[in-house]
């Protein structure tokens, strides 16, 4: 069973008791299922092993596109790249299930300060903020 989504100061996330493997699977799914695909992965339980010899808990952070919502924003903004892709984390919960949070697109293009970046960053937080109440 899965919580509400969870509003912070510049992100959106939701509780589930499912485990981070699962929660993995189902956010990846979520993201595909709203037209994001998975452009990047980093694993930084095994980051923190091999750099720093640090057992940490099972943490990924995903870089999502959607190519359509991208090419929209470099038109309007070619520097915007900087703020691209859309970052997702996933981590294992101290109860034992996972959290995922997404960094707020409004809030991140917001600080370009163009207001033609307003259309598409509203677009991309309905779009996954549809992938995060889809998961659980």
């Amino acid at each position: 069973m899965a919580t509400a989504v969870e509003y912070h100061k510049y992100s959106m996330g939701k509780k589930l008791k499912a485990p981070y493997a699962e929660v993995m699977t189902q956010v990846k799914t979520a993201l595909k299922e709203q037209g994001f695909g998975v452009l990047t992965e980093i694993d930084m339980k095994q980051t923190m092993q091999e750099k720093l010899g640090i057992d940490f808990r099972p943490y990924t952070i995903l870089g999502a596109c959607n190519p359509p919502l991208a090419q929209s924003a470099l038109e309007a903004e070619l520097d915007i790249g900087l703020l691209l892709p859309c970052n997702i984390i996933v981590y294992k919960a101290e109860d034992g299930g996972s959290e995922v949070r997404i960094l707020d697109p409004q809030i991140a293009m917001g600080i370009v300060e163009n207001p033609a970046l307003e259309k598409i960053a509203t677009e991309a937080r309905h779009k996954l903020l549809k992938a995060l109440e889809n998961l659980g």
